[in-house]
């Protein structure tokens, strides 16, 4: 469909059920009929590029057109974790689903890093995935060629309860907090990590004066309450735990979580992941996306199961970041900035939250000098008025001498969002999806769950929308079946200039 064509748009509601009822045996008599996918609207003032995007239940990567061709694939052998990224060199780097893993499992688990070249032979890999560590979700490129990874990193029971944990949230598989690890691919093993940050050295707990970390979470928001997710949590209530089992049941489809038999809820529907409650499995933060601001040297981090993002300073030494002293703004690697659900630290209560469940933030440049923003994928799972998600945008509070402001015993700001799409009853992933600003102004979203692709204007109207009609050849679950063959982890638009495409197009 070109510009010049009108747009013709096919009724939406609700494209995440009927996204799982896609691969059924058969459509029940009277069901609303799937989508018609593939290029939906092409409209003016769209920015001109590719997109990228790599299904969850695919062994390939594509490459699309305006007009929704397909002008580039990746086969890979093994199915995708989080996102792709095409870097100026015509290379492609993600994270990859290792098959062998002996004791992670779960929403997001990954394990291999991969750079193929763009005949899709691998050039670069690097495996982590034993019984202490695993890479899962996102990674991050940086600019000196660097690669950040997220991992998990195995602790067991006994320790999770000496430092703090109330033992009715953790169960046999320990705990599982997360790291940030910094490689240089450039060293043929790909082994060498360069720099580290281990959220277990920042964790503080009020829960028993008896053990390790005790003092005042209120008193400290730089540091991790290691009961945050589930702090001052009421059980839930019948409606509430007949959404999560419905929610958990779609995921489980999806791949998404572990199989049947598994002991835990270990995926993104966890019940002690974005609905807050008591958990016993072990991924207790499950971090999903990792962002990196060259300028002042900083980590972003989006951490679902406390509904927050969080800042970090990678100006640190490895040991600096394993304190609470040291950088360019004197924290070590202490939080040098949180915002989402001051319940977490004490700070508030859920009136004052904002976010539910979000995923992908991204730091985007400020209108002013010294000035940071960034946009965020809130899912929007068990929003008080209701589930439908949004994209946020944040002008944070920051000053380039001071660091990260915040008024005394006031939760973090900003109050509310600079701007913000969504559109109830018409726009909910309630996992995975992300969303990055173009450099147009308008903003690209992938709704994660339905396989929706959309690029919407400052003032909310949808340029360009595509359904993605591809997948289903790799099942990424344990159990097979009948799984949904179209969710997306993430889409990205690059500009028809970029370096990478230079004498490939």
């Amino acid at each position: 469909m070109r510009p010049s064509e009108p747009c013709r748009r096919v009724p939406f509601a609700p494209l995440l059920l009927a996204t799982l009822a896609a691969t059924a045996p058969a459509q029940e008599e009277g069901a609303e009929p799937e989508p018609e996918r593939g290029l939906r609207i092409h409209g003016e003032g769209a920015f001109d590029g590719y997109t990228i995007f790599a299904p969850l239940q695919s062994d390939k990567i594509y490459m699309l057109d305006m007009e929704g061709d397909v002008v580039h694939t990746w086969k890979t052998d093994l199915a995708p974790t989080g996102a792709v990224y095409l870097l100026d060199d015509g290379h492609l780097l993600r994270s990859a689903r290792e098959e062998d893993n002996p004791l992670f499992r779960g929403g997001g688990i990954g394990g291999r890093v991969e750079k193929f070249d763009w005949d899709g032979n691998v050039v670069w890999e690097f495996v982590l995935a034993d019984d202490y560590q695993t890479q899962h979700h996102d990674i991050e490129p940086m600019p000196d060629g660097n690669v950040l990874l997220i991992t998990w990193e195995h602790r067991f029971q006994e320790d999770a309860v000496e430092w703090g944990r109330d033992p009715a949230a953790v169960g046999a598989d320990g705990l599982w907090p997360d790291a940030v690890l910094e490689i240089d691919p450039d060293r043929p093993a790909g082994e060498e990590v360069v720099w580290e940050w281990h959220s277990w050295d920042h964790v503080i707990q009020d829960f028993d004066p008896q053990r390790r970390n005790y003092g005042s979470v209120a008193d400290h928001p730089e540091l991790i309450d290691i009961n945050g997710e589930h702090r001052d949590r009421p059980a839930m209530t019948e409606e509430e735990r007949r959404k999560q089992e419905e929610l958990e049941r779609q995921m489980r489809a999806l791949g998404y979580v572990g199989g049947e038999d598994d002991e835990q809820d270990d995926g993104d529907g966890g019940v002690g992941t974005g609905g807050n409650r008591m958990a016993g499995g072990g991924d207790w933060l499950h971090t999903n996306s990792i962002d990196y601001q060259p300028e002042y040297d900083l980590i972003a981090l989006s951490v679902p199961s406390m509904s927050e993002i969080w800042v970090i300073d990678h100006s640190t030494t490895s040991e600096q970041a394993a304190r609470h002293t040291g950088g360019r703004f004197g924290r070590g690697g202490d939080l040098l900035y949180r915002w989402g659900n001051p319940r977490t630290y004490g700070g508030g209560d859920d009136g004052d939250r904002r976010l539910f469940y979000q995923h992908d933030v991204r730091w985007l440049e400020g209108e002013r000098p010294g000035e940071l923003r960034v946009t965020v994928f809130n899912n929007g799972r068990s929003r008080p008025d209701g589930d439908f998600s949004s994209v946020d945008e944040l002008v944070l509070p920051f000053d380039p001498e001071r660091g990260f402001l915040r008024e005394e015993s006031a939760p973090f700001g900003p109050a509310q969002p600079a701007w913000s799409y969504s559109d109830p009853g018409s726009f909910f992933s309630s996992f995975i999806s992300g969303a990055h600003r173009l450099p147009n102004g308008n903003t690209l979203i992938c709704s994660g769950a339905p396989g929706r692709i959309l690029e919407v204007t400052r003032d909310g109207r949808i340029v360009w929308e595509y359904l993605n009609p591809y997948g289903g050849e790799v099942p990424t679950s344990p159990q097979g079946g009948n799984t949904p063959r179209t969710a997306l982890f993430r889409a990205t638009r690059i500009a028809r200039d970029h370096p990478g495409l230079r004498g490939r197009l």
